[in-house]
């Protein structure tokens, strides 16, 4: 634990707190057997007003591979930290551990619109591409094409 605080300290995801709210920290094990660091933010999360912002309907990203034979699959590491928390409301993202109290400055996992806040980035990013070789869903890119010349062009 305090390796992560000290490393999301020093890239500047989360700073010191002084917030009156305070989520659990805790670490669950990943597949692979590290450590994925857990907030709960159940009680945030029932209070969050949603932002409805649509996810892709799988079916319909599968309809568009249609006739692709070359694929790249990228997965964006730790995406959600790319987002910046609107300034003031970091305050909300507060946790709590034996280190100390923290605030996040950027989008952690296990907020309710996180998925939507990200995937609507994302769109906005790749949105002269989507469905013409591209997928976007969530943090997992797809780039398909039809032959391996076409791919270079897309990759």
């Amino acid at each position: 634990m305090e390796e992560y605080i000290e490393t999301t300290l020093a890239v500047g995801h989360i700073r010191p707190s002084t917030s009156p709210a305070a989520a659990s920290f805790f670490f669950v094990r990943k597949k692979d057997g590290g450590l994925r660091p857990c907030i709960d933010y159940r009680g945030l999360n029932a209070i969050t007003v949603p932002y409805p912002y649509p996810l892709p309907l799988v079916p319909a990203a599968l309809e568009q591979l249609r006739g692709a034979r070359i694929f790249t699959k990228l997965d964006l590491r730790r995406a959600y930290n790319l987002v910046r928390i609107r300034k003031g409301d970091e305050w909300k993202t507060a946790f709590h551990t034996t280190h100390g109290h923290y605030e996040y400055r950027v989008m952690p996992f296990g907020l309710t619109n996180a998925p939507a806040v990200f995937q609507a980035l994302i769109n906005g990013v790749f949105h002269d591409l989507l469905g013409k070789w591209v997928i976007a869903y969530i943090d997992d890119i797809l780039v398909y094409s039809n032959s391996p010349e076409e791919h270079v062009r897309h990759v």
